[in-house]
């Protein structure tokens, strides 16, 4: 069961809209959660880093670039864990990095994601974490539109876990 509070704090922060959006993997959708109205937001943040902390059994904590940065960030500070960020693609400039931050081989390491829509970002990172040499089992997100993440995730042996789903959100 999502917390009463935070789907409260989430929709007076306007982070649901509708009408009709066009989503980042080219689809359509009747509503929009925006993102950057939630994580801007010190509320919902506070809110998000509680929910997150209470969720985290791993020593480590890993942010996908750029949406999910200021939620790994929070959490950070929340639990006292370290955290690691992961590029949707390499840099051209400077270390080159698709990981940044310090992963020591063999890590046990959580993923921290806004929003879960394919789970194809989130995917992606879990992919290059374990590449560096990380171990990822769980990948766990703020809102999870419900259209086909879980099952994605899976087919990559992760298991999502959301602090709201879309149904929890559009429930009026």
């Amino acid at each position: 069961m999502a917390d009463p509070e935070l789907i409260e704090a989430l929709r007076e922060a306007n982070a649901v809209q509708y009408g009709e959006f066009e989503l980042s993997h080219g689809g359509t959708s009747d509503y929009y959660v925006d993102k950057y109205l939630f994580e801007t937001d010190p509320r919902c943040l506070s809110l998000i880093a509680a929910a997150f902390a209470e969720r985290i059994d791993e020593p480590k904590l890993a942010g996908v670039a750029l949406g999910a940065v200021p939620l790994v960030a929070v959490t950070s500070v929340e639990t006292d864990l370290p955290y690691v960020i992961a590029r949707k693609r390499q840099k051209e400039y400077g270390t080159g990095n698709l990981i940044e931050g310090k992963l020591d081989e063999g890590e046990e390491v959580v993923v921290i994601e806004d929003i879960a829509t394919t789970g194809q970002s989130a995917a992606d990172a879990v992919e290059a974490l374990r590449e560096a040499g990380a171990h990822v089992e769980r990948v766990i997100v703020v809102v999870d539109r419900e259209e086909g993440a879980d099952e994605l995730l899976a087919d990559h042996g992760v298991e999502l876990e959301a602090l709201v789903t879309a149904s929890d959100l559009l429930d009026r």
